[in-house]
């Protein structure tokens, strides 16, 4: 596959900062908005006010509403809508078209990974996830981030780095989807938990062990689904992790921070204004571990605190109670 034009479907933060980037590197990108009037504005004031305030958009970049005209556009698909639409973006994008999504999580009340609902929705279509530590104001800004594009398809991932890697944007392969999006959508709920800790001012020790054991809930959990185990030790595993659970810029680490202030959870989202995929992925998570008979003490902590049985203190005290064994 040859480097081609590229649609992003989706105008949120992620959407808006990958396709500044892109478009910064020379790729000709097409930006697609679901609501007119934002992409109206967006044309208007030069930048994306509502995700990305104060970040220019540049000229060559295309804003449009226009479903027919962002797919006319398009050679490669980018699908940047939190997991909730993926489904329905995945099923109206042409089927020869071939597909990346940005999304990370476990799709609420189904379970499913990214790459379970392409094999149900569009069996015969090339599609993949493109994943890592990444905060969207830093890509958007051109501060120098690693990515991963896998799918099963080589060349498409190959494709994704063509489009996409640039000067301060490197992309990596891989041929494990599993892994990369297990990564993704459980770093969010462990993101959760260490601001948790951070907000309880538990100390450095307290997070650098809950991360330390929420990347082994997180490798077997991976493992069980077909990931392979060094596919952790990478930017959508262990990257990712850390980036989530420390990184000031986190939302899912927000979302702990105000819980363990004492905030109720629909009052933080209100605040937060955009979507945190670790509240509506954890469920799923602990779901899809329990069919595996998988144990995942900090997802179920985070589910337990989430849904009101316990308090901030409480969900701590639960983890460190559990009885002593190996670490392997």
């Amino acid at each position: 596959m040859a480097s081609s034009d590229v649609t992003i479907v989706g105008a949120g933060a992620w959407g808006t900062a990958l396709a500044i980037n892109a478009a910064l590197a020379g790729r000709r990108v097409c930006l697609w908005a679901r609501d007119g009037a934002h992409a109206q504005t967006m044309k208007q004031q030069g930048e994306n006010t509502r995700y990305l305030p104060g970040i220019a958009l540049p000229t060559p970049l295309q804003i449009t509403a226009d479903w027919a005209q962002a797919m006319a556009h398009a050679k490669l698909v980018i699908v940047a809508t939190p997991m909730a639409a993926l489904a329905d973006m995945l099923a109206a994008i042409p089927a020869d078209h071939p597909v990346m999504w940005l999304c990370k999580g476990f799709e609420k009340n189904t379970g499913r990974l990214g790459h379970e609902i392409a094999a149900a929705v569009r069996p015969q279509g090339l599609s993949g996830v493109l994943s890592g530590p990444s905060f969207a104001q830093e890509v958007a800004l051109g501060r120098p981030t690693a990515l991963v594009a896998a799918s099963t398809s080589p060349e498409l991932a190959q494709l994704t780095v063509q489009t996409f890697h640039s000067d301060n944007l490197r992309v990596y392969t891989s041929t494990d989807p599993i892994g990369v999006e297990v990564g993704g959508a459980v770093k969010n709920v462990l993101a959760i938990a260490t601001g948790i800790t951070d907000g309880l001012q538990l100390g450095l020790n307290a997070r650098a062990a809950l991360i330390t054991r929420g990347l082994a809930e997180m490798t077997r959990l991976g493992v069980a689904l077909g990931a392979r185990v060094d596919t952790f030790m990478g930017l959508s595993g262990l990257g990712d992790l850390v980036l989530t659970a420390t990184g000031d810029l986190s939302r899912n680490r927000n979302v702990g921070l105000q819980l363990a202030r004492g905030l109720a959870l629909p009052d933080i989202l209100l605040a937060l204004g955009h979507v945190s995929e670790g509240v509506y992925s954890a469920q799923a998570v602990l779901q899809r571990a329990r069919q595996l008979q998988v144990d995942m003490p900090i997802t179920q902590a985070v589910v337990e605190l989430l849904e009101g049985r316990l308090d901030a203190r409480a969900a701590v005290q639960q983890l460190m109670l559990r009885e002593a064994r190996a670490e392997h």
